[in-house]
């Protein structure tokens, strides 16, 4: 996470260019290939804390910005944010249900196998959408557009 240092003198306007900068940066600085992973649950859970940031700062400092430019970059912030949620919570449950198999006993174990591989299923989806939703992103240029309000 960037660290952001506003100052008492600053604007309010100031200050919100400031943390919109700052907070897009985070969302952006992730690699698409470990967000992507299956493999790798913290790439898209590091992702998806910095969408939420972005998605705060850009609804706390809504008046520092122009309202049209800004209104279409929140909700495609917030999709960004829903794709990303969904592949996590996948993420999330299929963690649990593999500490679980663990600890179950062997008639358990299978029950587990058998919600693993529909969550695994399930996941794969999560993350074709989560790959649509970042292609979007490109194609949107939502990263400029957000540099853009960020001055």
């Amino acid at each position: 996470m960037t660290k952001i240092e506003l100052r008492a003198e600053q604007t309010y306007g100031e200050a919100a260019e400031a943390v919109l900068g700052a907070r897009s940066s985070d969302v952006f600085a992730h690699e698409r290939e470990r967000v992507l992973d299956p493999t790798r649950a913290e790439g898209v859970h590091k992702m998806r804390v910095a969408s939420r940031r972005l998605r705060a700062a850009l609804e706390i400092f809504a008046p520092a910005f122009p309202h049209k430019p800004l209104r279409t970059a929140l909700a495609e912030v917030k999709l960004l944010a829903a794709a990303l949620g969904k592949r996590r919570d996948r993420d999330v449950q299929i963690e649990l249900l593999e500490s679980l198999r663990e600890d179950g006993r062997r008639s358990e174990r299978q029950a587990i196998d058998d919600l693993l591989a529909d969550l695994r299923r399930e996941q794969e989806l999560a993350n074709e959408h989560l790959a649509s939703a970042l292609e979007h992103t490109d194609d949107a240029r939502l990263e400029k557009r957000l540099r853009r309000l960020a001055r």
